[in-house]
């Protein structure tokens, strides 16, 4: 409807403006002294949901940070839209790499720069402005109901017990979630599937203290030397995982929808420029675009041992330490693999060292069928929007809330992502393109429309 993009246009500068206050806070849900900005966070949600026109909204504290929820109920005879975000935000180390400080948020060239900006505070706060947009204009199709939560990228260790202990409260007809990414606003996509996740930390043990590494190098195993070698092994010539198992469940990609996949446009000599790499890398035999959505990885998230403060210090080092992680595809189980993981890297180790593997956290990997309503409704809202039919692809991320939903709501999830693979996720100088986040903003409206009607025809 126009009248939404004439709302949105209207008030575009004022959205910016309640979105830099937003993105100020420093909601680092790893952090232990962040936790008063956790809190502070939440309250801010609140007051945004209420400022939106929410009936109801409500800081739910749990064991870890709280979780925001808000709706608005029109009519018990419209189909209800589930909507997910959270509000904490990565780390921003190393702080030296940001061209600005990463919570003293800059306009530049059309993009809003600060942590969190694109993962996931400008994304979920396209549908409290949405929310605004369609009561303000008298428009609003559906019921909506809003989970903020304060944990996503520790694991939501506490969601799942939210959800299962709300079902009632929670009770809808669809879960709509943006924390996602789309091709470009010229050639709009969806992700239809995300991968799962498994999270280790793996500790190598040697001697009893660091060691004189002149004295001691060559007769007594290095865990620095040790731990490199057993990463290095997990990978073949192919670049192929060779941890027992750890392809056992995996459903090879059909002919049909690989070539569809190959539809999507992807320069690989831009792909390279932009990040600074002569080659890509990666299991024989797939594209890139394959490699970071259809199949599953094995990545070194971290690795640390000895030295390593200015100038030399010739010592053999007493532990060394790695965070590996696997991106999972559907019917890889995260349980299944953590346990391969771990036995893998407690049982492959020489003598003269002892190691100990601990398991972060995981989760499910998850598909969008294409035929479904759901999906029906996203892509012929960002068509509505952005001119042109979205193309189906599968994200490289994962999204622990995914499982837990679709297992205890038993409804479909969609996403409705517009950040971009280059919005520097989890990276010094994070961004959200400004136009990306008013046609999300316009976007959104027009789902809740469509997925209302298709709702009805369909029941």
């Amino acid at each position: 409807m126009e009248t939404w993009k004439q709302y949105i246009d209207k008030h575009q500068q004022r959205f910016l403006n309640e979105l830099v206050e937003l993105l100020k806070v420093p909601s680092i849900s790893s952090k232990s002294e962040n936790k008063p900005d956790m809190q502070h966070c939440a309250v801010l949600i609140e007051k945004e949901f209420k400022a939106a026109g929410a009936d109801t909204v409500t800081i739910y504290q749990t064991n870890g940070h709280p979780i925001v929820y808000a709706e608005k109920l029109v009519d018990k005879n419209k189909p209800t839209v589930l909507v997910y975000g959270h509000y904490d935000v990565q780390p921003a180390d190393p702080l030296n790499l940001w061209d600005s400080p990463p919570f003293e948020p800059i306009i530049k060239d059309g993009k809003i720069y600060a942590r969190g900006s694109a993962d996931d505070k400008g994304q979920f706060f396209m549908h409290i402005k949405a929310l605004e947009t369609m009561l303000q204009t008298n428009s609003m199709p559906c019921n909506m109901k809003f989970i903020i939560e304060g944990e996503e990228e520790v694991g939501s260790p506490n969601l799942a017990s939210f959800v299962e202990s709300n079902k009632e409260l929670l009770a809808c007809d669809v879960v709509l979630v943006s924390d996602t990414a789309m091709i470009s606003l010229e050639t709009p996509s969806i992700d239809v599937g995300v991968r799962g996740l498994s999270y280790i930390e793996v500790e190598v043990t040697g001697p009893n203290r660091d060691l004189h590494s002149g004295v001691y190098g060559g007769a007594v195993a290095n865990p620095a030397t040790i731990l490199a070698k057993l990463i290095a092994a997990c990978h073949d010539e192919n670049n192929h995982i060779t941890i027992p198992g750890f392809y056992d469940d995996v459903v090879e990609i059909s002919k049909e929808e690989r070539s569809e996949m190959a539809k999507a446009p992807f320069d690989e000599t831009a792909y390279k420029k932009e990040l600074g790499i002569d080659a890509v890398w990666g299991e024989k035999g797939y594209s890139t675009i394959e490699r970071t959505g259809i199949r599953p990885t094995l990545e070194v998230n971290g690795i640390w041992s000895g030295y390593t403060g200015e100038g030399a210090k010739t010592v053999l080092p007493s532990k060394a330490y790695a965070k590996i992680s696997a991106r999972l595809v559907p019917n890889q189980s995260p349980e299944k693999i953590t346990k391969a993981l771990i036995h893998y890297f407690e049982n492959s180790a020489p003598a003269g060292v002892k190691v100990k593997a601990t398991e972060h956290h995981g989760g499910e990997p998850y598909l969008t069928p294409i035929d479904s309503i759901e999906y029906l409704a996203a892509a012929k809202a960002m068509q509505s929007v952005l001119g042109k039919e979205p193309v189906p692809v599968r994200g490289g991320g994962s999204i622990p809330i995914c499982a837990i939903f679709d297992k205890t709501l038993h409804k479909k999830i969609v996403f409705l992502g517009f950040g971009l693979d280059n919005d520097n996720l989890h990276s010094p100088n994070e961004k959200f393109n400004l136009a990306n986040f008013y046609k999300g903003i316009e976007t959104i409206p027009y789902f809740c429309q469509y997925f209302t009607e298709l709702y009805k025809a369909k029941h």
